[in-house]
């Protein structure tokens, strides 16, 4: 099969880190396959040995997804905006896919809807039309008014074949964050959680003994730093690494001071491998954070992000915190004095046990769309 997956994050990277899992498991799968990436560059997510054709890129200015930057922090025009879309039917055009899989569209991502819905047309217009899936997360943001969950059952029903829902249905059913209606509900198809196999120990065991800061790939988080660098301080016997994500993050980290048992510097593509050594994480609580925690056992405080009317991530640490070695702190409650005090409860006993099973839902995507398209053929 030939595989387009089309995915726009605009915060953090969860969504494209997320795509180049479902990506690495079709080519593994003997598929050939493409990543249309409509975001900004994720240095630390750059895998040579994958397609990706990037669009125009674009950011959120904000948590409500209502401002679109470019990569010169100006708010988008509608010439940029044609840019992108005809950039993305040329690279479906170029490809003819036997296969579109849209990330969170048509869930969220409503103000890009304009270059999806010309992508779906471009598809169902198509000679030999293409399998239209779209590939969802675990939680997903509530619908704010009803017109947002009619939107999204209104274009599910017109140009998708499946709905791939990347979650276990016994632990977190789709309905736990958004409506289901019975014609919904015929088109989901579970998966199972998508995490990349397991990081090795790292071969320098770097992250030894560490308190390990990050906020994702993105650029918010400023509030977990400022708590973290305070908190090092009164912590002078452990060593705190803060790694900063976002597109200027090496600048950022060169400015920022600290004591003298902190260190700085932007994310590492081997964060997952110092997690097996760390003492423990602060971070926020996406999705792919979460598998990173749960594969490798390290103790965590969560700070879920809670700006504007998001709830995805307090729901996910609020279901983590059931589990030994794992905490909550709301942004609200955030305080050098509370981390620390979070972080000692955490510490206190035995590591997490890591998680082995039910991480295959990349593997089962690829199996599930082959099931698929066969069908359709």
């Amino acid at each position: 099969m030939k595989v387009m997956i089309v995915v726009t994050h605009l915060l953090g990277t969860g969504h494209l880190s997320r795509a180049l899992t479902l990506a690495r498991a079709f080519r593994q799968g003997g598929h050939r396959v493409r990543v249309v990436s409509g975001g900004m560059p994720a240095p630390h997510l750059a895998d040579p040995d994958l397609p990706l054709t990037q669009l125009p890129p674009v950011r959120s200015d904000g948590v409500d997804f209502t401002r679109l930057l470019d990569d010169r922090d100006a708010e988008v025009s509608g010439t940029f905006l044609a840019a992108r879309q005809t950039a993305l039917l040329s690279a479906f055009h170029d490809m003819t896919p036997d296969v579109v899989m849209t990330e969170l569209f048509p869930f969220g991502r409503r103000i890009l809807r304009a270059e999806f819905r010309a992508l779906l047309d471009a598809a169902r217009a198509a000679p030999q039309q293409p399998l239209i899936c779209a590939s969802i997360r675990d939680i997903l943001a509530p619908p704010t008014n009803p017109k947002k969950a009619a939107f999204a059952e209104e274009i599910i029903a017109a140009y998708y074949d499946a709905v791939l829902v990347h979650a276990d249905a016994d632990i977190t059913p789709l309905d736990l964050s958004w409506p289901v209606s019975p014609a919904l509900e015929a088109r989901l198809r579970y998966t199972g959680f998508v995490a990349p196999p397991t990081a090795p120990p790292h071969p320098e065991r770097t992250g030894t003994g560490e308190i390990i800061v990050s906020a994702g790939g993105g650029d918010v988080g400023a509030e977990i730093f400022a708590a973290a660098r305070t908190a090092a301080a009164a912590d002078p016997d452990r060593t705190w690494r803060l790694l900063l994500g976002g597109a200027n993050a090496t600048a950022r980290a060169a400015e920022m001071t600290g004591p003298p048992n902190m260190i700085v510097e932007p994310a590492r593509p081997d964060f997952r491998q110092m997690l097996h050594h760390a003492a423990a994480s602060v971070s926020m609580c996406g999705y792919n954070t979460a598998l990173d925690l749960l594969q490798t056992g390290c103790p965590a405080v969560f700070i879920p992000f809670d700006a504007g009317s998001e709830v995805e991530q307090g729901l996910r640490a609020k279901a983590l915190a059931q589990r030994r070695g794992f905490a909550v702190l709301r942004s609200a409650e955030l305080t050098a004095d509370a981390l620390l005090d979070a972080l000692a409860q955490i510490t206190s006993g035995p590591r997490p046990t890591p998680l082995r099973e039910g991480l295959d839902g990349a593997a089962r995507t690829v199996e599930i769309v082959a099931a698929l398209r066969r069908v359709r053929r």
